[in-house]
């Protein structure tokens, strides 16, 4: 491309001559040019939005502001609801753990006053000052952490109630209560001379010498599986603890309880007599494993310590 210019002072003509290379850099550095004049313009305009004033860019800026805020308390709220959640969950982990608490305390014989501190607990130590501020993130995690912590701790809780629950059960169904009130035992387990034959025998049971009507009493819960006249017993009652176990009561006046009936331990289940093959009134008391008459007294030898130590206590 030739461009031509005349001067009218000099009255002479100039040719200069425009090459594609020319156009290009001239478009280039037009556009570079106007790119940086308008990144200048908005620098300025945005950054000096509050001094210059300009109802436009005011309200773009408190529409970018309202859009961020808004975003954080989203954000914040989202977090909020989540350790709302997280806390109502530890509550009700701290509700169980305090429920295990008291069975455990009524399980173990400690009131659940003296489990409990009666004033808040003595802390202190040096202020330590973190390095940052904790954020709702190292919030949820600390909290979720403790949440299983009180989970892993009411796990050990409900182990250990189970454990002295099936202790004490099996404890409630030994037969270790004293099933009458009598002064003496009037004969023991073992070999002895038979009453009625005069000749040596084996006495499978214990009898406790007690006037008729003397209250007789589960010596441990179970199931009635007997309450029957009997020949030689006269009138009794079996009772079934479980594990092969059964306890005896022989002799009777009165039943006062029916087959398939549940006691529990010290229950009344009938009244002392001199039915069936008796010399008198008293109750003749066995204990059976698998069919098998063990001696009572391994059973009644705390039970009978316990009621010597109060009558000397008396």
């Amino acid at each position: 491309m030739h461009i031509i210019l005349v001067s009218d002072r000099l009255a002479t003509a100039r040719t200069i001559t425009i090459t594609l290379r020319h156009l290009v850099l001239a478009a280039v550095g037009l556009a570079l040019t106007v790119l940086l004049l308008s990144s200048l313009f908005s620098y300025v305009t945005v950054r000096h939005a509050a001094e210059v004033r300009l109802p436009f860019l005011q309200s773009l800026l408190m529409s970018v502001r309202e859009q961020e805020t808004q975003k954080a308390r989203d954000f914040m709220r989202e977090n909020l609801n989540a350790m709302a959640v997280r806390l109502g969950q530890m509550q009700a982990q701290l509700m169980r753990l305090d429920t295990l608490g008291e069975r455990l305390g009524q399980l173990s014989g400690i009131k659940a006053t003296e489990l409990k501190p009666a004033d808040k607990p003595g802390q202190g130590g040096p202020l330590v000052v973190p390095s940052k501020p904790l954020t709702p993130e190292d919030i949820q995690r600390q909290l979720d952490q403790l949440s299983r912590q009180l989970e892993s701790k009411g796990d050990y809780l409900g182990l250990i109630e189970s454990e002295m629950m099936d202790e004490r059960v099996k404890k409630n169904q030994l037969p270790t209560a004293l099933p009458v009130e009598a002064q003496w035992n009037a004969s023991s387990f073992g070999w002895r001379i038979d009453p009625f034959t005069g000749e040596q025998a084996m006495h499978e049971g214990i009898d406790f010498s007690a006037p008729p009507g003397t209250p007789i009493r589960a010596a441990a819960a179970g199931i009635v599986v007997a309450a029957e006249r009997h020949p030689f017993y006269g009138n009794m009652v079996e009772i079934d603890h479980g594990n092969d176990l059964v306890t005896r009561y022989a002799h009777a006046s009165k039943l006062l309880v029916k087959e398939g009936a549940l006691v529990k331990r010290g229950q009344k289940v009938a009244e002392v007599g001199s039915t069936g093959r008796s010399t008198g009134p008293h109750l003749h008391f066995e204990v059976r494993f698998k069919g098998a008459a063990q001696n009572p007294n391994r059973f009644l030898q705390n039970a009978q310590q316990q009621k010597l130590a109060l009558i000397r206590g008396k």
